[in-house]
């Protein structure tokens, strides 16, 4: 059976293995702080009716206070260990409405037939711009029919490949929400690399072409345009066996595990 893999925006997905639904990094607003949406519909209400959902690490792009509590109450959410200790607005949420399962690299959790594993990413993890050095940043991969890896944010590390594991499909990011990336991150060539190394069947580039800062349109904007289609070709050159779906947000991919 496929995994259906849909792409919201940044960092935001939704994947659907063996009937479970499982959401990545939500963010469902216009406006981020200095961010503001430029590309793409925002997330229907019902995005946020699912099994699971998965916070990568605690940036406020990734770890959105408001997004999470759209969730309905009771709903299971993954963060990487000491997150509700770093951050007071995921503690309360965590005390009056969500159920948070903190995690570290090695750590499983299961949903149904699915289950979730937490493996290491190479990010400054921390809530900027102060907070706990400790909290590391994390990648996941949804075991179901399909192995699907949700890097999060990541930059390449020795050994990723044997820290990720096999998989099918790979969410990696490929750029970021300003005209410059810093370490920690992987850009369209890092990303392809990545590819090179963790040989999945299917890749889908995610985190670019959403959010821009407000009054910087006009500085680099192929930094926010260009990435998806650039590690689609780099993608070719360097990970030819594998498929690369650069869906458009909202887009659906169906994806199938290695024959």
């Amino acid at each position: 059976m496929p995994v259906d893999v849909t792409w919201w925006g940044h960092a935001t997905a939704t994947v659907r293995d063996s009937g479970v639904s499982v959401l990545t990094d939500p963010v469902l607003v216009q406006r981020l702080a200095h961010l503001r949406r430029r590309r793409g519909a925002l997330p229907p209400p019902s995005v946020t009716t699912v099994d699971v959902v998965l916070v990568s690490h605690l940036h406020a792009d990734h770890l959105h206070l408001g997004s999470l509590s759209r969730l309905p109450a009771g709903t299971r959410v993954v963060v990487p260990r000491g997150a509700p200790d770093a951050v007071a607005g995921l503690r309360r949420l965590g005390s009056s409405w969500l159920d948070l399962v903190e995690v570290e690299a090695g750590d499983e959790v299961p949903a149904g037939p699915v289950r979730v594993r937490a493996v290491p990413a190479a990010h400054d993890g921390r809530r900027l711009p102060y907070g706990p050095q400790q909290i590391r940043a994390l990648g996941y991969v949804v075991e179901g029919e399909v192995r699907t890896y949700f890097a999060g944010d990541t930059g390449l590390f020795a050994g990723m490949a044997d820290a990720v594991g096999p998989v099918d499909v790979a969410l990696l990011p490929v750029g970021g929400w300003g005209p410059f990336l810093g370490d920690g991150h992987l850009d369209a060539r890092r990303a392809a690399q990545a590819l090179n190394r963790l040989s999945p069947a299917s890749a889908v580039p995610v985190h670019y072409g959403t959010y821009w800062p407000i009054g910087m349109d006009a500085v680099r904007p192929h930094e926010f345009h260009a990435p998806g289609d650039e590690f689609a070709r780099l993608a070719g050159r360097l990970a030819p066996g594998v498929a690369v779906h650069r869906l458009r947000h909202g887009e659906t991919a169906q994806l199938e595990a290695h024959r």
